[in-house]
């Protein structure tokens, strides 16, 4: 905002279907003029049924393609009957959560409505640092930042508000319920699953070697994760992130942490994780290199699958092929590199009094992520 205070911002999540691409430039293209003028132009989608699961926004008129409104209000996911209501009254859209606003304008709504949150979003930008392709927020002022949604903060206060409906079809993917409505409906079954007797449900693995079975099953969603399984009534499918809140507060690894960690080198995922051991399955890119790092509270053995890793340890520095294994004291610099053409895969075995991410000095990577302590690899 201070270097382009012109520039124009399109803020989408990521999570939705949108099948028309054309439909939808067209609708961003209606809503640049509008944007420009100072205007903040949020985009809506004409309803098909009475979902309580979305947000919904009153228009003074029927609403036309292409064509920005004013926006009377927002209406916040609402019960059944007024769903209902607002379908048949024909002057309301879905909320997309998307929308189009020029830099300063965002900058002076949120100052307006929000002011609390200037100051420290401003000093986690200003001490953001570079992490390859993503800027990362500095985590101190950012962790004081206030919770709170964009909608709450600004939409539903600031005037200057228009919608523009998107003219095409549209689904939010943010909860299994919609998964399931994007599939077809009925029994929908993904990966290794079998359905008896079952109506309205949406089955799903995504575990290798292991087999979901349903037996009788209406309108229930059932997904096996490595980590987790979820079976849950189809139409509360947005109460998940009410479990997950609950899980946090428990303290349940699976609420923060995915199965399988992406990193620049490659990925790894825990395989079996008990007190003071933990097994890894660790793959690493053709010419890429973890960080040269140390541990404090754990040993590493490592022991290669398939492909050929280099390995230092300390002053050594060695090749290891498939069925070939090394020591890592703890305590000990090391690290693991694939010099060659096709990805290495590595079996991890950790012992040790503490073995969590963020037990790490890092003295030297090749993806310039910093020299901090943290779980970077």
């Amino acid at each position: 905002a201070t270097e382009r205070p012109e520039a124009l911002l399109l803020v989408m999540p990521t999570d939705h279907a949108i099948p028309d691409v054309d439909a939808f430039r067209a609708a961003v293209a209606a809503g640049v003029p509008r944007a420009v003028a100072g205007q903040i132009v949020t985009f809506g989608v004409r309803p098909d049924r009475p979902e309580t699961g979305y947000g919904w926004i009153e228009v003074r008129g029927a609403p036309v393609d292409g064509v920005a409104q004013r926006v009377e209000r927002f209406v916040e996911k609402p019960e059944l009957a007024r769903a209902e209501a607002m379908l048949a009254e024909g002057r309301y859209l879905w909320n997309a959560g998307i929308f189009l606003v020029s830099a300063k304008t965002l900058v002076a709504a949120v100052t307006a409505h929000a002011p609390d949150l200037i100051e420290p979003v401003g000093e986690a930008v200003a001490e953001a640092r570079g992490d390859l392709d993503f800027l990362r927020l500095s985590e101190g002022p950012w962790s004081g930042v206030r919770d709170i949604s964009i909608d709450f903060a600004v939409m539903e206060k600031a005037a200057n508000i228009e919608v523009i409906p998107l003219g095409t079809a549209w689904s939010d993917l943010g909860d299994w319920n919609a998964v399931w409505r994007e599939n077809g409906g009925g029994i929908v079954t993904q990966g290794a699953v079998t359905a008896i007797d079952c109506e309205g449900s949406l089955l799903r693995s995504e575990v290798g070697g292991q087999h979901v079975v349903g037996i009788g099953l209406q309108d229930l969603v059932v997904v096996a994760m490595p980590d987790a399984v979820l079976v849950a009534d189809r139409a509360r499918s947005q109460d998940v992130k009410t479990a997950v809140a609950q899980l946090k507060a428990k303290a349940v690894r699976q609420a923060e942490v995915f199965p399988r960690d992406h990193r620049p080198w490659g990925w790894f995922e825990t395989l079996a994780l008990a007190d003071r051991f933990q097994v890894k399955r660790i793959v690493v890119k053709p010419g890429a290199a973890l960080s040269l790092q140390s541990h404090v509270h754990r040993a590493e053995h490592w022991i290669v699958v398939s492909g050929t890793a280099q390995v230092t340890v300390g002053e050594d520095v060695k090749l290891l092929t498939e069925n070939q294994s090394v020591y890592v004291p703890l305590g000990a610099v090391h690290r693991l590199a694939n010099p060659g053409k096709v990805p290495v895969v590595l079996i991890e075995v950790q012992t040790g009094a503490y073995l969590g991410e963020d037990d790490i000095i890092r003295y030297e990577d090749i993806y310039a992520r910093g020299d901090e302590q943290g779980p970077k690899r």
